[in-house]
């Protein structure tokens, strides 16, 4: 298998085989995500605080810390967490072991960087919320799979920023959410949306408010828990007809109790064009989102864009 084929790009990614790793990296990337959140302005639909895919693995990208910097950066290819400021380096190897002890470390290892930061030290949006000073459990690191997941983001990364080159409105970076744990863009009307009734669980209602305060078309991967993993798609508010609409490929289908439209990853990754086959299914949900909702599709859409060729603008 080479490391350009098909099976090595979009790999399997059965959440039955790696569940405990899947976990244990949903719980870390909430530490480090943390880190960000607690050092950095609020933006705009919370888009100060995601983590981004890079050529090894997830990264913060430069954190402010007074006047110096840091970042952090999951390795999925050698294992290692790298914590970084302009003037040291700490690599902190990622193997099985307790969410304290990785807690710990790292809030140690900012200590040495010279740049300490407090965070509030429990998980957001999932089930049980225990701190993470509490959580002894001994977790499940599987470096084969841990590399399998980072690269089905990168791959995912690259189809949803040519997806993004597509919309002229506002949209939001491709981007990971350590909280909900998948890999997101959206596409957003420019209207504003009711006020979301929030009750996401250990999430506070005013964060989520404030998310989905306009109108937003979404769509993202997630890795899987407990299910297998899936790309989805969903608009907020959802308009009358659009969980009726008919998308693209075939094997994608709407979820009445997620109220999203939902392309298993494995069916994807075994159509002849996995690329093609996730592209249709991100324009042909946004279609359903644009038009559903009467969105100004004329004003918002242009082209797919092109290396080194600018868009075209009419005279």
């Amino acid at each position: 298998m080479t490391i350009n084929s098909p099976s090595a790009i979009w790999p399997e990614l059965h959440y039955a085989e790696w569940a405990g790793t899947c976990e244990a990296i949903h719980l870390w990337t909430q530490i480090v995500g943390k880190v960000r959140l607690a050092q950095t302005r609020w933006l705009n639909h919370s888009w100060q605080t995601p983590l981004y895919v890079t050529s090894r693995g997830l990264s913060t990208g430069p954190i402010p810390h007074q006047h110096r910097y840091f970042d952090i950066e999951f390795d999925f290819v050698t294992h290692v967490l790298r914590l970084r400021s302009d003037t040291k380096e700490i690599a902190l190897p990622l193997e099985a072991m307790s969410v304290a002890a990785f807690y710990d470390q790292v809030i140690g290892a900012l200590d040495a960087l010279g740049t300490p930061v407090s965070i509030f030290a429990a998980p957001n949006e999932m089930p049980e919320a225990t701190p993470f000073s509490q959580d002894t459990r001994i977790r499940e690191y599987d470096p084969v799979y841990a590399h399998k997941f980072w690269r089905v983001l990168l791959q995912t990364d690259q189809v949803f920023k040519t997806f993004r080159t597509g919309f002229l409105g506002k949209a939001s970076p491709v981007h990971f959410f350590w909280g909900s744990f998948d890999l997101a863009v959206t596409r957003f009307s420019g209207r504003k949306a009711p006020l979301h009734p929030g009750g996401i669980p250990h999430l506070p209602d005013a964060v989520v408010r404030e998310a989905y305060s306009h109108e937003v078309s979404s769509a993202g991967f997630w890795p899987g828990n407990p299910g297998d993993a899936a790309f989805y798609s969903y608009v907020y508010p959802e308009p009358a007809g659009f969980r009726e609409k008919k998308v693209l490929p075939a094997t994608a289908f709407f979820d009445t109790t997620l109220r999203e439209f939902l392309l298993p990853y494995e069916e994807m990754r075994k159509a002849a064009d996995p690329d093609a086959a996730l592209m249709d299914f991100l324009t042909s949900t946004y279609a359903a989102a644009a038009d559903t909702a009467n969105w100004d599709r004329a004003a918002l859409e242009c082209g797919i864009g092109h290396p080194g060729r600018p868009r075209q603008v009419a005279e």
